[in-house]
């Protein structure tokens, strides 16, 4: 009776219930990251830049300028001279990263751990094992090969780091957008003994080429006036400045980028006048 009674009470015990998992906690993806790497309205931004660039470098090598694109020693923001063309090829300079290269894997790893701080050292062992993880911005492949096809070279000239020189032009190489060949159409930081500076690796391109066009996504990417302790504000204002802004579409193409870089600074005070302010009013006023 008492082994019937065990095996009876074995039968009909409550199955444990099952425990759920945990809920995976899903990223949020920061608005900027969203925006570049995407929405359609980025993509539709990158492809109308590449798209006037070309129509802009084909007006340029009919008519034959006499001056590049590229401001000369000496010059500043409010008296821009440019530097002489002469009987010299033509080329284009482009940036790298954000400008000809979207870097979906770094910008996935940043995504996934919110709140950590940037690490030189993490981007460099990037440069040097990420390359099957970049995609070329929307129309740069097509415009590349445009300029090409029109005899202008193509020339990037990145910070990224001279220790990863051949893992960056095997980078862009393979998204479709080389050949880059270090020193002839790579420049690199570490070129020079300007750090993060371009302008010196911009005059050594156009002691050689008529440089009709330059594209990037900071303001760095055609002058480091730009980046030479001006506020926010002062930025904004010389870009706007007459001398300046006639470049912009003629000759300087600018990618969007709203996810790092120069372009994001500026507190309240800064970024929205006082004069421009606007709070609702109290409710029953008119």
């Amino acid at each position: 009776m008492i082994l019937a009674a065990l095996a009876l009470s074995a039968c009909t015990a409550t199955p444990p219930v099952a425990v759920a998992p945990p809920p995976v906690a899903v990223p949020t993806i920061p608005p900027g990251m969203q925006y570049l790497y995407g929405s359609g309205e980025a993509a539709a931004e990158s492809v109308q830049m590449w798209q006037g660039l070309v129509s802009y470098a084909e007006t340029q090598v009919r008519a034959r300028p006499s001056a590049s694109v590229i401001l000369d020693e000496g010059a500043t923001l409010a008296s821009p001279r440019f530097v002489s063309c002469g009987a010299k090829p033509f080329a284009a300079v482009f940036d790298v990263d954000e400008t000809v290269l979207l870097n979906l894997g770094f910008e996935y790893d940043d995504a996934t751990h919110p709140g950590r701080r940037y690490d030189e050292k993490r981007w460099q062992e990037w440069e040097r094992t990420g390359g099957g993880k970049v995609d070329a911005t929307p129309g740069a492949t097509k415009a590349l090969n445009a300029l090409r096809q029109l005899g202008i070279t193509v020339i990037f000239n990145t910070n990224r780091s001279v220790e990863t020189a051949d893992s960056t032009a095997k980078t862009l190489t393979d998204a479709g957008l080389g050949p880059a060949v270090h020193k002839q159409t790579l420049w690199l930081k570490g070129d020079d003994n300007t750090g993060g500076l371009k302008d010196v690796r911009r005059w050594w391109i156009a002691d050689k080429y008529c440089v009709i066009a330059m594209g990037g996504d900071q303001l760095g990417d055609f002058s480091d006036l730009f980046n030479a302790g001006l506020a926010p504000a002062a930025r904004r204002t010389a870009v706007m400045s007459a001398p300046i802004a006639a470049k912009f579409g003629a000759g300087w193409f600018v990618l969007p980028n709203p996810v790092y870089g120069t372009a994001l600074k500026g507190g309240i005070d800064q970024v929205f006048p006082a004069d421009k302010r606007w709070t609702p009013p109290v409710s029953g006023e008119k």
